[in-house]
């Protein structure tokens, strides 16, 4: 691999993707700085190896599974570009294009600060987790977590890389269901026995993670690959106050869920893990602080990157890296001797069942330098030899017996210690102490402090199977309202408050209108959620009673279309209601509504609104005009007439005078007296 790796730097793969440096080696692929030549840009470069490259069932599972991964748009997963396979004379090169991070990995900043603050450690898992998260949520498990795939870029930005390339791996013919691929220090239990694995060895490995950054050391170490593995089948992941003090009980217990053997009992998914870890982080009032960047080993080395002449320079060199772990790294990881095989790796799974056989060979005893013994002597030696061989067996016999029956009458059980009243780090300590594991199970209570254990299962005194569970309740103090959102159901509310052990309570006069939440859905608690009660206090559930009542708007003075479509748009019906004079406005205006303009009518009665439009008469102006004309347009706008002659004599005078002044509105019919001089 190194000699090839030399050979790649300014290969061009697919006459677009120039490799330039190495940056990073494992078992199972290199990663090379290069550039795009198409986009001009800096691109990270995976180069398989040969062993892979021509395995024809590998390369289908890796292209699909560099789909998956390429759908995966997040911003804490490092984007993969491209995939493809380089036909050369020398063989084939399987590869992938990715996104280039200018930085290091967090291999690099635990080798460089060793244990991390305890804010530091929970600032850099939460963009770990949700890449995970939608990564599961897209049903892709990574399969491989571990500080060399998680990269730290300009910024403090942290990205997960190798999306499903241990899957890829697996698929290839190179492997067997009696293989173990990945990184033993970081590989869940699964994966070991069965080589299975599911989000939920996803939750371990990152727990392992965070075991590492709180600590400065994985929990298990070994001397081989094998011994390592078979600790994380046997063996349960301590406490990670164990190494290091100040922990908070809250982290302690959330590494020790997320590192559980059984994955029953590990958060569901990174999702479920991102959640506890955020409540962990609310609770201890954590706040997250800057991420610290790696130097980048290689930038000062980069090649200036523009379109690949044939009067380029050539590209710079940078010497063979030894002993990489898989993984986009950007600088060499310095794991320490005893932490074990850290690299991705296969291991044949038949031999784990002889490691917990294996005893490590005695140093051999010095040879006699005296004469040779006479046969007497030797024929002495032998008796005392047969009668303390005789005596060891017989001891061991009687002692395997009384063990055996020891074992089978109480060996087996472990008393429960006393428990009530101690904190959980304590209580978790004490029954570790006899063989015990401890299920902590929280409940709210009004006199006992918070993280004290109120009651456990069974009770202190029991006698339980060593291995066995014992149920820890533990308190949380008092019991708080929970949240529940406007528009839940009345059933969902009463059955949160119960399991926040608080009586839920109904008034109807705490109900009021809502025009967003619908009639008989949760409007609000009260008291709100968040307050802190004592066990078993009510809490009122407020229901909405549906839309409030909509008074009638004020449309007179409208024309009988405008009115109607303003009456429609706010929710009403409108109809005829016929007419009814009003000097305010002109005939076929509306004059009024029934009900009268600011009524308030419930939607669920009658929402009918009646239009009476006016049908006020405007007096013309008609003086100076000769008396039967005046009187012909008075008669036809529907008015009534009487004509007055100052000087009697003549029939048809001019109009001097008229009763109702021109512009005035009157009822239909009323009576208009013209005045005329003769």
């Amino acid at each position: 691999m190194e000699s090839r790796g030399a050979e790649l730097s300014g290969t061009l793969l697919e006459r677009r993707y120039r490799i330039d440096t190495m940056i990073a080696r494992g078992g199972m692929s290199s990663v090379y700085l290069g550039l795009d030549t198409r986009l001009e840009r800096p691109v990270a470069i995976k180069v398989m190896d040969s062993r892979l490259s021509g395995d024809r069932s590998f390369l289908d599972r890796l292209e699909r599974e560099a789909r998956t991964a390429a759908r995966l748009h997040h911003p804490s997963v490092v984007g993969v570009y491209d995939q493809g396979v380089d036909h050369r004379e020398d063989g084939e090169l399987a590869y992938l294009v990715m996104e280039y991070i200018e930085g290091g990995t967090l291999r690099d900043v635990l080798h460089e600060r060793g244990e991390l603050p305890i804010p530091l450690a929970l600032s850099v898992l939460e963009p770990i987790l949700a890449a995970l998260a939608a990564a599961h949520e897209a049903a892709l498990v990574h399969r491989d977590i571990k500080p060399e795939n998680v990269l730290i870029g300009r910024g403090g930005t942290v990205k997960v890389g190798d999306f499903g390339l241990v899957k890829a791996i697996a698929g290839a013919g190179t492997t067997s269901d009696s293989v173990i691929l990945g990184t033993v220090a970081y590989l869940a239990p699964e994966q070991v026995a069965t080589g299975a694995a599911d989000a939920r060895s996803d939750v371990y490995s990152a727990g392992l993670v965070l075991f590492e950054m709180l600590t400065g050391t994985p929990p298990y170490t070994g001397d081989t690959a094998l011994s390592v593995a078979y600790r994380h089948v046997n063996n349960d992941v301590p406490a990670p106050s164990t190494l290091r003090q100040g922990i908070p009980a809250e982290l302690d217990e959330l590494v020790v869920r997320a590192t559980r053997r059984d994955p029953s009992v590990r958060p569901a998914d990174a999702t479920a893990f991102l959640n506890e870890l955020r409540r962990v982080r609310t609770s201890l009032g954590i706040h997250p602080v800057p991420i610290p960047v790696p130097p980048s080993k290689v930038a000062a080395k980069l090649p200036s990157y523009k379109p690949a002449r044939d009067d380029d320079p050539p590209t710079e060199q940078i010497t063979a890296i030894r002993d990489y772990t898989d993984g986009p790294t950007v600088v060499k990881p310095r794991v320490p001797t005893s932490a074990g095989p850290m690299g991705t790796r296969t291991m044949n799974r038949s031999d784990l069942p002889a490691m917990a056989q294996r005893q490590p060979a005695g140093d051999p005893a010095p040879e006699d330098a005296a004469p040779r013994p006479s046969k007497r002597d030797r024929e002495r030696a032998r008796g005392r030899r047969l009668a303390l061989i005789w005596s060891v067996v017989i001891t061991v016999l009687v002692a395997g017996v009384g063990g055996t029956a020891w074992w089978l009458a109480s060996g087996r059980f472990a008393e429960v210690p006393q428990l009530i009243g101690q904190s959980l780090t304590k209580a978790q300590e004490r029954l570790r102490a006899v063989d015990l594991v401890a299920k902590v199970v929280h409940e709210p209570h009004d006199e006992v402090p918070i993280d004290e254990v109120i009651r456990s299962d069974p009770q202190s005194g029991s006698k339980v199977l060593r291995g066995n569970e014992v149920a820890l309740v533990v308190s949380t103090g008092l019991p708080e309202v929970p949240q529940v959102v406007a528009g839940a159901s009345l059933a969902d509310a009463e059955r949160a408050i119960k399991e926040a052990k608080l009586q839920p309570a109904r008034n109807a006069s705490a109900d009021d209108y809502s025009a967003e939440v619908p009639e008989g859905m949760v409007l609000k608690l009260v008291p709100g959620p968040g307050t802190k009660l004592k066990v078993g206090a009510a809490v009122t559930v407020a229901l909405s009673k549906g839309r409030p009542p909509v008074p009638v708007p004020s449309i007179a003075g409208m024309t009988k279309e405008a009115a109607y479509a303003e009456l429609r748009r706010l929710g009403f019906e409108p109809e005829d209601g016929g007419q009814d004079f009003s000097a305010e406005y002109e005939a076929g205006r509306v004059a009024k509504t029934d009900p009268p303009a600011g009524t308030k009518l419930d939607p669920k009665s009658s929402r009918r609104v009646k239009v009476m439009l006016s049908n006020a008469v405007t007096v013309p102006n008609v003086t100076n005009q000769r008396a039967k004309d005046a009187a012909k347009a008075l008669r036809e706008k529907g008015l009534d007439v009487e004509i007055q002659h100052l000087i009697p004599g003549r029939d048809d005078g001019t109009v001097i005078n008229q009763s109702a002044s021109p512009g005035t509105r009157v009822r239909p019919g009323t009576k208009i007296v013209l005045t005329c001089l003769f």
